[in-house]
């Protein structure tokens, strides 16, 4: 489902708006990107009929937008150097999420990618930061359960309000 071609410049910059800001009013939206509210309002229903844009409004479709590879990245750090190496990835806009674990290596992270040549420059630009030992890399084949926590949150609304 590659979309990326039918999404022009106004789409990209009202996509960018809802992930800063998934509550923003369509008519906020309309006066920020200069186009009428009714302009912005049939771009949003485009954009979630075509799956491009997920119910949450911060949820895109990475493929639909031509990221084709996600991987899943472990590093192993130098002591001392987790801090800098973390400013580092964050530096990286291929990045998407970072966690500090414990177990094999010191950091995960999500990494999007629109083709594997494209993977190994972002996995190249990680091994270039000061303190990266090495990575070990997995790659994500089909996202069957996407991020969620409705289900969490239908847990506790379950709960007694006293538990």
């Amino acid at each position: 489902m590659r979309l990326m071609s039918k999404l022009d410049n106004l789409d990209l910059r009202l996509l960018l708006e809802l992930v800063r800001d998934p509550r923003a009013q369509v008519s906020e939206l309309g006066e920020l990107l200069g186009v009428a509210r009714n302009t912005a309002q049939s771009r949003i229903r485009r954009l979630l009929r075509t799956g491009i844009l997920r119910h949450s409004g911060r949820e895109l479709d990475l493929e639909a937008l031509g990221y084709d590879v996600v991987a899943f990245v472990t590093i192993e750090v130098a002591h001392r150097e987790l801090d800098g190496v973390i400013a580092g990835l964050r530096t990286l806009n291929q990045v998407l999420e970072v966690h500090e674990i414990s177990g094999r290596g010191d950091v995960w992270c999500r990494v999007a990618a629109t083709d594997t040549h494209n993977l190994q420059a972002a996995l190249r630009s990680v091994l270039r930061l000061k303190g990266v030992i090495r990575t070990e890399t997995v790659l994500a084949l089909h996202e069957h359960i996407p991020y969620r926590t409705e289900p969490l949150l239908e847990r506790l609304a379950q709960l007694p309000a006293d538990a």
